[in-house]
């Protein structure tokens, strides 16, 4: 039956796209044909216990205590909202060894600790529980650029690498810049004022996740006279995400598994576009997902 459902979404993705290009073959009909694909669901997220990493810094009014009884409430709401999806596997923004969330799940389960406030405790463990599960995948990775400055890898031109790692890293005071400086403090300000779920299904919408990486492209230290804003950028971020969708794709799965992506919301622009290209996956948008009503 899955099968057959399969084979009618294929054909009619065919007849669409022939619709608006008459006398070409859809690319899937060759490059998937009738194959069943694992389906892959990305959720951008912001950290939960705010570790202030990133190079915007949440204002204190506006960080949400996500272990407050409302914010809990709502993250059940999230939570329920999610498991449609019905995840067999779950990657999540960590390194490899993620013993530890495997360890804190079982006390948890047991009563003998607390969830801490990070996302992948009040998301990525609740969701192992519910859908009982009892591994979880780190898929992060160290980008190029610092492995370079870190002499993991010998530079093959130091000078330079140097000048775009002191240099061009990203954001500036231009005005563009500071009109994204406004849009994130509007972004957090939203999220106090809205449910979980209200700005979950808001950071995954296409336009927002798409104008987030707009951010690391239009002004800022991008506009640099030469090239050093396009090669940090493609050393340090792009080469990270890149990074990070290889390690998804080494995750032992099959055609049938669900995979689970949940990242800062700033990483799902380009891993969206990635598993677009990718023939060998079938990506379920986030809000593509049927609301459940209680």
């Amino acid at each position: 039956m899955k099968q057959n459902i399969v084979a009618i979404c294929l054909l009619l993705k065919v007849f669409f796209f022939h619709a608006q290009h008459q006398g070409f073959s859809d690319p899937d009909s060759i490059l998937v044909a009738n194959k069943k694909l694992p389906k892959v669901l990305l959720v951008g997220t912001w950290h939960f216990n705010y570790p202030g990493l990133d190079a915007f810094k949440t204002e204190e009014d506006n960080k949400i205590n996500i272990l407050s009884k409302k914010r809990q409430k709502e993250l059940d709401e999230l939570l329920t909202y999610i498991e449609q999806f019905k995840p067999t596997k779950i990657a999540i923004e960590s390194g490899r060894n993620t013993g530890y969330l495997k360890w804190r799940l079982k006390q948890w389960q047991s009563g003998k600790r607390k969830l801490k406030a990070s996302e992948l405790e009040q998301i990525g463990i609740r969701l192992m529980h519910r859908n009982k599960l009892d591994t979880i995948y780190g898929v992060n990775a160290y980008p190029l650029l610092l492995e370079l400055d870190d002499n993991k890898v010998k530079p093959t031109s130091e000078p330079y690498i140097y000048e775009v790692l002191e240099r061009h890293y990203f954001g500036g005071n231009d005005s563009i810049s500071k009109r994204y400086d406004r849009y994130y403090n509007y972004q957090d300000l939203a999220s106090v004022k809205h449910t979980l779920l209200e700005s979950f299904k808001y950071f995954n919408s296409d336009k927002v996740l798409n104008r987030d990486f707009g951010a690391y492209i239009s002004g800022g230290q991008f506009y640099s006279d030469k090239f050093e804003g396009p090669d940090a950028l493609s050393m340090y971020w792009m080469n990270r995400n890149l990074r990070i969708y290889r390690n998804i794709q080494n995750i032992d799965y099959d055609k049938d598994d669900r995979i689970l992506v949940i990242f800062g919301s700033s990483h799902i622009a380009i891993l969206k576009w990635l598993f677009e290209c990718d023939p060998t996956f079938e990506l379920i948008k986030f809000n593509t997902l049927t609301e459940t009503k209680s």
